[in-house]
């Protein structure tokens, strides 16, 4: 697996490397208040916005365009609290609900809009819904899910792959381990950002 320099936050603005390896994301909870923020061993909600603004090179002006796309009408000092690390001053955690609206606003930036009702953001994520939303945002085909996680040394199937993105009642549907989920991201990494 690669491993990449740690990243600093400054202004508003990345300027360095960005560490996204060894994280654990959340265990689903639907019971969860609106405010409840994931806590994982190694990577918090707010790692998660930093590292696809990373990968996409996402300016403050486009994140907050994002953000009002999926229904979050934010300013951008707001925005760029969620982005400070989480030792500086004025650092806020994001909930998993304004993230899930950040991810709604990512369909929309790479997908267009759709006619119809806006889909409302989830009170809490897991790694499925994570997976399933940047799947949708970048139009991945089963073969380039599947392309992207061999680029980063892990193999699954497509009868495995597949189950990650079948409804929680279906008997075939498969909780997202915290390793695929971090392995996606790296090979996000690794093809929208390689030279980097």
């Amino acid at each position: 697996m690669s491993q990449f320099q740690p990243y600093s936050f400054s202004s508003g603005w990345f300027n360095e490397k960005h560490f996204i390896a060894n994280f654990k994301p959340a265990i689903p909870n639907s019971s969860l208040p609106l405010n409840y923020t994931r806590q994982r061993a190694f990577m918090t909600n707010s790692d998660i916005l930093r590292t696809i603004r990373y990968i996409f090179n996402f300016k403050d002006p486009e994140m907050v365009a994002i953000f009002k796309d999926g229904g979050l009408d934010l300013k951008r000092e707001e925005v760029a609290n969620f982005l400070k690390n989480d030792d500086e001053e004025h650092f806020q955690a994001i909930i998993d609900k304004d993230l899930a609206a950040f991810l709604n606003g990512f369909i929309v930036e790479k997908r267009g809009k759709k006619d119809g009702e806006d889909p409302k953001p989830e009170k809490s994520l897991n790694n499925n819904i994570i997976f399933r939303k940047l799947r949708i945002a970048l139009n991945l085909k089963e073969d380039d899910v599947l392309e992207i996680l061999s680029s980063v040394g892990m193999h699954i199937s497509p009868h495995e792959l597949s189950a990650f993105f079948r409804k929680p009642s279906q008997s075939q549907y498969r909780p997202c381990k915290d390793q695929i989920l971090r392995n996606f991201l790296n090979g996000l990494k690794k093809k929208y950002r390689p030279t980097v």
